[in-house]
């Protein structure tokens, strides 16, 4: 299968490109930097793109790719620090920026035989760099600039080797997209045959291989990257595959009914452990904190759930990409954001083996093997909704009476999305309880009740996100239903955040 690579260098977007290339229907896998040339050569692909990354390439501990990878034959797209990386090593100057740049700038190609062919000579593109290049490598020339960058992309056509200073895998560059095509199929010669159905197929194989006879457990919470797992798992062993839903007492309105409705052939069995949660939260409030003890109760509740089942093997998750990016540096140095109980690796005791079939997948890609595999539109099309719960939407102590609360708000403004036809045009809506009281006057009366945020936002594939422009009409009708409706809130706010520089949850 025809394929490109992407050695990551500690980029949060080294995924992304990873996503971008395969929006081509081109499959890409991403490596650690500290691959071999030889190991590059068992996995002959028809491409390298070298990430971005935190680093400079000229400090002690820079993280340096094998220097023969530019004699491989293969096609090289070097990427921010990728670029860098190419012209240190190939003998070219790069030097500390006197000006940072980050954000959008104009780009100017100079050549459009190749990289930038069948795009404008000025566009917008996105960057995020302190240090630039001062001098081409020989072999070398300049194929575009901005303002700020006198040397934003260069080439060796001889050799194939191109460099990029900006992004081309984040929405904010124009033509970003248009790029990594003319590099996959213009300069490495691919055809793009990687599709759902190819996806559906491998994986399958994949399972039915690594389970053979044994038995598989997976937490179905109603989402649809734990529909989408059960799915293909189901798909692969049939009979061999246990469900098991955990109501942490934490979960959406009517979760649990919805679940039991949609999964119940999966040999579904639903654990009501709300109280156990509970009693674990009871007086924490840093939200690390909370993911860890959600993580370990889960893993403490599958545990006694696959004992009751019987002999059980394997563990199916539904861990997507994202998660793995902000949870642990899977693949290379990049940084972590924020933990997460469905990844980081399982606790030593635990006995089961792992499956993961969507790990390297986004939510996009993941609805769209949903699709193949039959899955309801109504349930491919729900909102994410993050692995520890309610618990990462209540700021502060977890109580009952602060679930109930956030419960309620949370699906009177989902409701009023679906009214109004706003909920399949934003990628996340929820609302979020905060740790704080807040004076109001009901009546005649004055109320010192809950604060309350609502946060809806529009996405691609939820690395990057803006806040949606809600009506205010829209909005007016959902803050006077919560604080009328709802008894113990009586303010609401909206987050007009985006991500980056925040994250779509608040903890």
């Amino acid at each position: 299968m025809e394929k490109i690579i992407v050695l990551d260098f500690g980029s949060q977007y080294t995924q992304l490109i990873a996503r971008r290339v395969r929006e081509q229907r081109v499959f890409c896998e991403i490596v650690p930097f500290r691959v071999t040339a030889d190991d590059i050569r068992r996995m002959a692909p028809k491409g390298i793109i070298l990430s971005g990354g935190p680093a400079s390439v000229y400090s002690e501990n820079a993280p340096i790719p094998p220097r023969d990878i530019f004699n491989l034959g293969i096609p090289v797209l070097g990427i921010c620090y990728g670029l860098q990386l190419i012209a240190r090593l190939e003998g070219g100057e790069v030097d500390r920026a006197a000006a940072r740049e980050f954000g959008k700038a104009a780009f100017t190609a100079e050549d459009r035989d190749d990289l930038f062919r069948g795009m404008p000579e000025k566009f917008s593109v996105w960057m995020s760099h302190g240090d630039h290049l001062t001098a081409i490598p020989g072999g070398f020339v300049r194929l575009g600039h901005t303002p700020n960058a006198g040397i934003a992309a260069i080439a060796d056509r001889g050799r194939r080797i191109f460099g990029l200073q900006f992004h081309p895998e984040v929405a904010h560059t124009e033509n970003g997209s248009l790029i990594l095509r003319n590099f996959a199929f213009g300069i490495c010669g691919c055809s793009g045959q990687w599709t759902p159905e190819h996806f559906v197929e491998t994986s399958v194989r994949k399972i039915r291989e690594q389970v053979g006879a044994g038995t598989v457990i997976c937490g179905l919470s109603g989402g649809v990257d734990s529909a989408v797992t059960a799915a293909l798992v189901h798909q692969a062993v049939g009979d061999q595959l246990f469900c098991v839903f955990v109501d942490t007492g934490l979960m959406r309105q009517n979760e649990a009914e919805e679940v039991q409705a949609a999964f119940g052939r999966f040999n579904l069995r639903v654990v009501q452990a709300g109280r156990l949660f509970l009693a674990a939260l009871a007086g924490v409030t840093d939200p690390e904190q909370k993911r860890k003890i959600i993580g370990k109760t889960f893993i403490d509740v599958f545990e006694k759930e696959a004992h009751a089942i019987g002999r059980t093997d394997f563990l199916a998750q539904g861990t997507l990409y994202p998660d793995v990016i902000e949870s642990v540096s899977t693949w290379g140095p990049s940084v972590t954001i924020k933990s997460h109980h469905n990844v980081g690796g399982l606790p030593e005791r635990l006995r089961f083996k792992l499956i993961e079939p969507v790990r390297e997948l986004f939510k996009d890609e993941v609805r769209e093997v949903g699709r193949v595999l039959g899955i309801p539109g109504n349930l491919l099309g729900r909102h994410p909704f993050p692995g520890p719960g309610l618990a990462v939407r209540i700021l502060g102590e977890i109580t009952p009476e602060r679930i109930d609360l956030i419960r309620q708000a949370d699906a009177l403004f989902i409701e009023e999305l679906k009214t109004a036809g706003w909920y399949d045009r934003v990628w996340q809506a929820f609302a979020v309880l905060l740790p704080s009281r807040t004076v109001g006057v009901m009546g005649d009366e004055r109320t010192y009740e809950q604060a309350a945020v609502l946060r809806a936002v529009t996405s691609v594939d939820g690395m990057t996100a803006d806040w949606a422009r809600l009506p205010y009409d829209l909005l007016a009708r959902i803050s006077n239903r919560i604080i009328n409706e709802i008894r113990g809130i009586n303010r609401i706010v909206y987050d007009i955040s985006s991500k980056p520089p925040g994250t779509i949850e608040w903890e």
